[in-house]
């Protein structure tokens, strides 16, 4: 069996990584556009103020937050595979309407419609990948997933500001819908929910595989169902933590544009390159902490460190105050890299935690209230931003948000979630 596993482990990472990589890569530009379309004059074309602004840009984690656990329910006893498929064609549409909207209410409608069939991506593609890695693969797997975000954003950051520039934001929203649809029918031809369904593995890989995957399980206390599951004090702790971390996060994505444009005299095509920079740098500091994280087989030490140095940046940024635009987009540039490098290991928790069986739904309870803090982080980010005409207050808002993230993940105790001698290190 050892023998096997290099082999084994290199077709995987080459035949799913990618598919997975793509596939959130999408969802994640189709989230995050409107804040480009925000600095690009879309309030002004519809009639739309600062404050209802803030609020349409967060409708989006609105619908996200109430459809994440059905989802997961389903990828887990159902399909991953068909779930994604309708959800890739869904929302590639309704990102592609938001171009062709002309008035509020349906701008609305869309952004909170969009949440909702995006919703289910995440927690199954968790699910997806707990099929094909093992734990000592899965802080690395989980990366790559994520991965899709910063990424994304990095190079959606100057196509935008190139697409808002050239056409306006309604050609940007349509030019990047589209690809979702694309993606679907590719997805649909290409993937298996396990890896008993592929023909690319030998049998013996595919039984190594697996009692590998059911070694892991058999060492993780049973929890006989979602409802023992969610009340699990780690998984309570576990979903105020993302709430909170995910403030920071959102609302740093959907506003980083108009914060840059409104500090500067930049154009467009320039915010946009200088957006691009702080997801460069969590690119990099993403793929270092899961790879180290994997190979110590630790999580916590590779979470709350990092959330602290991005909650000591904001608070550096609001204490520079506006008229240090290139010191404080530095620290910015920190912020951002140290938001995104502990989701990797974050992610790798929930299934040492639990079994199988009800990791899914666990994962998907604790994204939406990620979710429900995305949409608390990019509401009140948006509205500091228009009430006191200074990104300051929202600095400190986010650094106060990362700094009870740290509180509550050192606060997890995992050990006690699994059965003697197999504890979970942090």
């Amino acid at each position: 069996m050892q023998s096997s596993t290099p082999k084994l482990a290199v077709r995987r990472w080459w035949a799913i990584m990618p598919i997975v990589f793509i596939t959130y890569s999408l969802a994640y530009l189709d989230r995050a556009n409107y804040g480009f379309a925000a600095a690009a004059g879309i309030n002004q074309d519809l009639g739309i103020s600062k404050g209802l602004s803030s609020l349409i840009g967060a409708l989006f984690f609105l619908g996200y937050f109430f459809f994440q656990i059905p989802g997961a329910i389903y990828a887990e006893r159902r399909s991953v595979k068909k779930l994604v498929f309708w959800s890739l064609i869904l929302w590639g549409g309704c990102a592609t309407l938001t171009g062709m909207v002309s008035n509020i209410p349906s701008l609305m409608a869309i952004r909170f419609v969009l949440g909702v069939v995006e919703a289910a991506v995440m927690p199954a593609m968790l699910v997806f990948i707990a099929n094909w890695f093992t734990k000592s693969e899965r802080s690395r797997a989980n990366t790559f997933l994520i991965l899709g975000n910063p990424v994304t954003v990095l190079w959606m950051s100057v196509v935008s500001g190139y697409l808002v520039n050239s056409f306006g934001w309604r050609h940007m929203f349509i030019a990047e819908g589209l690809p979702a649809v694309v993606w679907a029918v590719i997805w649909w031809f290409i993937v298996k929910d396990k890896p008993a369904q592929v023909s690319w593995l030998s049998d013996q890989e595919k039984r190594d595989l697996d009692a590998t995957l059911r070694a892991e399980q058999a060492a993780i206390k049973p929890v006989k169902n979602y409802r023992e599951a969610f009340k699990s004090p780690a998984v309570i702790k576990l979903c105020a933590q993302y709430f909170c971390w995910s403030i920071g996060v959102y609302g740093f994505v959907l506003w980083l544009p108009s914060i840059l444009k409104s500090g500067s005299t930049l154009g467009m095509v320039e915010t946009g390159w200088l957006s691009a920079v702080p997801y460069l740098a969590a690119t990099i500091a993403m793929l270092l902490a899961s790879w180290a994280s994997d190979k110590l087989q630790a999580r916590k030490v590779f979470v709350w460190p990092f959330l602290l140095i991005g909650a000591v940046a904001f608070a550096g940024s609001y204490l520079l105050g506006s008229t240090n635009f290139w010191a404080s987009y530095t620290l910015l540039v920190i912020a951002g890299a140290a938001m995104y490098a502990p989701y990797g290991p974050f992610f790798a928790i929930v299934p040492e935690l639990l079994p199988k069986n009800v990791a899914g739904g666990a994962m998907a309870l604790i994204n939406s209230m990620g979710a429900l803090g995305s949409f608390v982080g990019s509401y009140f980010v948006g509205y500091l931003n228009g009430a006191t005409g200074s990104p300051a207050a929202s600095y400190v808002f986010m650094s106060v948000a990362l700094l009870l993230a740290v509180w509550l993940t050192l606060a997890v105790k995992p050990q006690g979630s699994v059965r003697a001698g197999v504890a979970v290190r942090s």
